[in-house]
């Protein structure tokens, strides 16, 4: 089970074992179950637009296709996120911490919540680790609206897959030899999109 655990964490193994249905499980996850919050979302779709590229056989899908299939994962993980929070309501917060659940998540997120509104939140946290996880379970415990929601949702999802799988896309294009050196670039984006998440978490504490 832990190194099942280990390779979920890594976007190479996800896609090379897993293949295109457990790349979709994975970003379904991330953006809708409450144990998701660790998987690797923006690295995981960032190989999935070079890979296209680059390799196409290995996800048996083209660049539509593949933003179309992870665009549909990233707006059902989020509706699931909202029902379960919409479910569970205020209980959710009154949680205790666990192995998986930290509260300072939700605390951080609430924040978000707080300065950028709920529409606004809903398609700036698809771009925040952790945030992205417990943003639509937040919105259903405030009772956002459905048809609002689901239509942020649905922009949200639109942005970070077109973009992060994009990016991919085409950067391969430019930099055939990129594929040598994606440990560099996973580094940088785990880097980059994880500072203003720890620096809401230690801002709360």
């Amino acid at each position: 089970m832990w190194e099942f655990l280990k390779q979920l964490t890594n976007p190479n193994s996800i896609i090379t074992y897993g293949g295109l249905w457990l790349l979709l499980m994975v970003i379904f996850a991330e953006t809708g179950l409450l144990i998701g919050f660790f998987l690797p979302g923006d690295n995981l779709i960032l190989l999935a637009g070079i890979l296209c590229k680059s390799n196409q056989n290995l996800l048996g899908v083209n660049f539509f296709q593949l933003v179309f299939l992870m665009t549909m994962a990233a707006v059902l993980g989020n509706l699931t996120g909202y029902v379960f929070g919409y479910k569970t309501g205020e209980k959710l917060f009154m949680r205790n911490d666990s192995l998986i659940f930290k509260k300072k998540y939700l605390d951080a997120t609430q924040v978000y919540y707080n300065k950028f509104g709920g529409n606004s939140t809903l398609i700036l946290a698809r771009f925040l680790p952790i945030v992205r996880t417990f943003a639509p379970i937040i919105a259903g415990a405030i009772k956002v609206k459905f048809l609002p929601f689901m239509l942020f949702n649905i922009i949200g999802a639109l942005l970070w897959i077109i973009s992060l799988s994009g990016i991919g896309y085409f950067l391969v294009q430019l930099f055939p030899q990129i594929t040598k050196h994606m440990h560099y670039i996973f580094v940088a984006l785990i880097i980059f999109t994880a500072i203003p998440v720890v620096k809401l978490i230690f801002k709360r504490n």
